[in-house]
């Protein structure tokens, strides 16, 4: 839908981009990993950086779309997930 709508809106300088955030902790994640057996040990396990992500973490992606810096940058999807999508 991003390269989509990227693509069909570009001609009015219109930008579409994604950010694609990982696993973050929210008061929703955390009580998922209270109910999901061995939640919180696979995502560990799967992300290279160690940790769950932080709503911070997700900031320097948004300033950057916001910001004249990515004034030609459409159709982009940006992972903010410690590297878990690298993993495979």
């Amino acid at each position: 839908m991003t390269k989509s709508l990227a693509c069909a809106w570009a001609k009015d300088n219109i930008q579409v981009n994604a950010i694609l955030p990982g696993w973050i902790d929210t008061e929703l994640t955390r009580a998922a990993r209270r109910q999901v057996e061995g939640l919180n040990e696979a995502v560990l396990a799967r992300t290279p950086m160690g940790r769950w992500g932080e709503a911070e973490d997700l900031a320097g992606a948004a300033l950057f779309l916001a910001g004249a810096a990515s004034d030609f940058v459409t159709g982009a999807a940006i992972p903010v997930d410690g590297g878990f999508a690298a993993m495979g």
